[in-house]
């Protein structure tokens, strides 16, 4: 039952942000944006939650994880509800900025709960349902929202997607608190950098950065490459639609990969696979071998996440899992705000096209530097008690 629940919560404000966020860039140059603007504007989301996750975390650990999720889910639903309110380029800067720090409230706070409610033996097949429900959001945005934009108008597209809302809102009144007691909140193992040190969860955190910018580096620049080959804003969001499908597949087959093959041969592979794709992208403007490509990326960039999230959490002293889970968004929106920000300054400068051959680079480069060591593998211990 709690796992529905989170489930439902995890799919709701996903289908929210997928409807909108692929639109962003489009309805930032429709509203004058340049490129660069729109890599500032994507960085944006990022920015407030690279700062605040850590002690986001904290609190989550003091105050328990119904409130964060209630506060989450409410401001998520704001934020994106703002640009139908007022239709202008800075309501899309403070809309994504709202986005961005509630929805990392919520998602360190969901995970928490889904770590504490698993054990060791089913964590595995948690994180992938949660994983899971991530990608059917994906899989409905981004259609949902290109065919919305496209028959009515952008803005009309956020406020179907904040209605979307009020399912999440009124489930997350029924989570469990799972307070775990910290006291007043001091870290009782050092300072959360000091955790660095551990070398399985320094790798999980870079692989998941990894994935994770590169994801959004392709929904955030991939609807001005097709703007540029002619694709309509629905063609466009079912490309990203179809790689979303991809993300949601491989995960219904992971646990059984990572038993097969090893979870540090199928982290490797799947990143490598991303980054070769990137690569290809340049290279048709064929919509439909576009869509084959997303699809091969999807396979890749989807194996990534639930694998960091179960090594995140297992590596997590038991009283800091908030706080470690906290590193790990902050550390994904590190990368998701330098990306943008560079790729943004790339694209003025060299083209569109560059965006994906160099990202393709960094990661098949960023594979080899993640690659995790054989004392690594699995890393399937329970979280030790600080």
């Amino acid at each position: 039952m709690l796992l529905s629940k989170i489930i439902a919560i995890v799919l709701g404000f996903q289908v929210m942000l997928n409807m909108t966020r692929p639109l962003i860039s489009l309805y930032g140059t429709g509203l004058g944006a340049d490129t660069f603007q729109i890599g500032l504007l994507t960085a944006t989301y990022a920015f407030f939650p690279l700062v605040l996750a850590i002690p986001l975390g904290r609190l989550a650990d003091r105050i328990g994880d119904r409130i964060p999720v209630v506060a989450g889910t409410l401001g998520i639903t704001a934020g994106i509800g703002l640009p139908f309110v007022w239709d202008s380029l800075p309501s899309l800067y403070l809309s994504q900025a709202i986005v961005g720090v509630t929805q990392i409230l919520m998602n360190i706070s969901l995970q928490n709960i889904i770590g504490n409610a698993a054990t060791k033996d089913n964590r595995d097949h948690y994180f992938s349902m949660f994983s899971m429900a991530v990608s059917i959001g994906g899989v409905l945005g981004p259609v949902a929202g290109g065919y919305m934009a496209e028959r009515a108008s952008f803005p009309f597209a956020f406020l179907v997607a904040a209605c979307v809302g009020l399912m999440p809102i009124a489930i997350s009144f029924f989570l469990p608190a799972t307070v775990r007691g910290r006291g007043t909140g001091g870290a009782p193992d050092g300072s959360t950098l000091a955790l660095l040190k551990m070398p399985v969860l320094r790798k999980a955190l870079f692989s998941s950065a990894l994935v994770l910018y590169s994801r959004d580096v392709f929904v955030a620049y991939f609807p001005l490459l097709g703007q540029q080959y002619g694709l309509s804003a629905s063609q466009t969001g079912w490309i990203i639609t179809v790689q979303g499908i991809a993300m949601m597949a491989i995960r219904l087959f992971l646990y059984r990969l990572t038993r097969t093959a090893g979870r540090n041969e199928v982290l490797l592979v799947s990143i490598l696979t991303a980054g070769l794709s990137f690569l290809l992208v340049p290279l048709t403007e064929s919509t439909v071998l576009l869509a084959l490509i997303a699809v091969v990326m999807g396979a890749g960039l989807g194996c990534g996440q639930p694998l960091s999230m179960t090594t995140t959490y297992n590596a997590s002293p038991r009283e800091r899992t908030g706080e470690v889970l906290g590193l790990r968004l902050a550390t994904n929106r590190l990368s998701q705000m330098i990306g943008p920000l560079f790729f943004g300054l790339l694209g003025s400068w060299a083209g569109l096209v560059s965006v994906f051959y160099v990202s393709g680079i960094f990661l098949v480069g960023g594979a080899w530097a993640a690659r995790p060591s054989r004392d690594d593998e699995d890393g399937r211990e329970e979280p030790k008690s600080a």
